[in-house]
């Protein structure tokens, strides 16, 4: 797969960091994407696949996820779609539109601001962490919010 990264050279370290990140259907970390990789490449570094990540999301390759208080997380799918994330364990599920009804995407806001991307999330509890003995922690933290 050649895939063109405008300006810069497909190496086979970021050919790598974007195949394995594309075969994905969790949102790792740099750690967790590093570990993945260096099955295929033991001598990558992480500082090589947390400067390739870098550059695949700043050139519209990847999506880059940040959340408050957390380590980054990276999606290799660009297509439009949402995130939901569980409060318990912090686990991120995709979200197609086809799935998310009532939610209109501004092109132009009424300051004339040209609306170039967006980024919702959802949070939640997922199936795994929903069950009774998370009940008690889940309302504590809905108090605490």
């Amino acid at each position: 797969m050649q895939v063109s990264i405008k300006g810069q050279r497909m190496t086979k370290q970021r050919r790598l960091v974007l195949e394995e990140l594309r075969k994905l259907k969790t949102h790792p970390s740099a750690e967790e994407l590093h570990a993945i990789a260096q099955r295929n490449m033991p001598n990558i570094s992480l500082g090589t696949v947390y400067r390739n990540l870098d550059l695949l999301w700043r050139n519209g390759q990847i999506l880059k996820l940040e959340m408050a208080g957390a380590q980054a997380r990276y999606d290799g799918d660009t297509r439009p779609h949402y995130h939901a994330r569980c409060r318990v364990c912090g686990h991120i599920t995709d979200l197609f539109t086809s799935q998310v009804a009532g939610i209109d995407h501004p092109r132009v806001m009424d300051s004339n601001f040209r609306v170039t991307g967006w980024r919702i999330e959802f949070e939640g509890v997922c199936p795994s962490c929903d069950h009774p003995r998370n009940v008690e922690m889940q309302r504590t933290e809905e108090f605490v919010d």
